[in-house]
């Protein structure tokens, strides 16, 4: 059974990984909050058939974070996921000896395939992503309204209870979350919370 450790300090995002990940089979998956954790738990388990670490959590930086990790990983792959990094810093990651970068905003299928595209020794690293010119700087501007929608679904409530925190109608929460995801170019709910917290804007 392949081994798997995904490293990132939202519980939400590392949850949700891991759940498409065990979902696809034999694969023991175990999660880190922070650069330290992660270091901790290769010691602690021994290396890891693949180590997905987070671009933006406690502790990690480029290429520092990235090399003490795929040191203490026995050089067996190491890649980063984000959310919010710009081409240039997957182009760097993969310079340093990242085996893959993968965006957030992959969806689900890609994302095993990537796993296993990975755990099979190669490489992943989506071109088309890598030969745009995004800014990482390009942060959405959100309403006083919209953020305050954005905080409850970071807390993980429904549209019901951040209606009620915010005396209006639910109908008028749906149209903020519309509204603040297109502008975030979230998939949904979950997918904008992890953009909202890659961004800082929460």
């Amino acid at each position: 059974m392949n081994k798997i450790l995904i490293a990132d300090d939202h519980d939400l995002v590392r949850e949700t990984l891991a759940a498409y990940i065990r979902d696809a089979g034999e694969i023991r998956v175990d999660q880190a909050a922070d650069l330290d954790e992660t270091l901790s738990l290769i010691v602690k388990n021994g290396a890891y058939d693949l180590v997905l670490l987070d671009f933006t959590m406690p502790g990690m930086t480029l290429p520092e974070g990235l090399l003490r990790t795929i040191e203490a990983n026995d050089g067996r792959p190491v890649a980063l996921i984000s959310g919010t990094a710009s081409p240039d810093v997957a182009r760097r990651a993969l310079a340093s000896g990242a085996k893959g970068f993968l965006p957030k905003t992959i969806a689900p299928e890609t994302l095993i395939s990537a796993v296993r595209h990975l755990l099979g020794g190669g490489i992943y690293a989506p071109q088309h992503f890598l030969e745009s010119d995004q800014d990482e700087s390009d942060s959405p501007h959100l309403t006083p309204r919209e953020m305050d929608v954005l905080r409850g679904i970071c807390e993980g409530k429904a549209n019901k209870e951040i209606a009620r925190d915010l005396d209006v109608q639910e109908v008028t929460v749906k149209l903020h979350v519309k509204t603040l995801s297109r502008k975030l170019n979230a998939r949904n709910r979950t997918h904008a919370a992890m953009i909202a917290r890659d961004l800082n804007l929460v």
